[in-house]
């Protein structure tokens, strides 16, 4: 299977515990009395800026497991730092450019970053069930 196959399998259900965590945050902004079209925007662009982050991280361990395997270790190290400090970067760049704009909820725009780890965690739970059953 190549790299960019398994980074979307990995990333697939990443994608979808982002859209249903994004849209139960929306959903307690509305209970609260507090949502706004900036709301629906910020929680969008957060949960596709946690997915892409996610994507790429997958993407490029994948490229650096590859380079382990062909012997290339510290290539595959260093793959995975650039790749983390590019990451980093890039995500503290968008996010504070949207917040600037003001076309952003600012606490929508962070919170699905906030949802990733949750969301392996508990993909984790379920496939280990799946295993179990087979």
């Amino acid at each position: 299977m190549t790299t960019k196959n398994t980074a979307f399998r990995e990333t697939a259900p990443v994608a979808l515990g982002q859209l249903l965590c994004t849209a139960v945050m929306i959903g307690i902004f509305a209970l609260a009395g507090k949502f706004q079209l900036s709301v629906l925007l910020g929680g969008l662009v957060g949960a596709l800026i946690a997915i892409a982050n996610f994507f790429i991280m997958s993407f490029v361990a994948n490229l650096a497991a590859d380079k382990a395997e062909a012997q290339d270790v510290a290539g595959g190290q260093k793959m995975i730092q650039l790749s983390y400090m590019g990451r980093m970067l890039g995500m503290f760049l968008v996010l504070i450019l949207c917040a600037k704009s003001g076309y952003f909820h600012v606490l929508a725009l962070v919170l699905p970053l906030a949802f990733t780890r949750p969301i392996l965690t508990i993909a984790e739970i379920f496939k280990k069930k799946g295993e179990n059953k087979a």
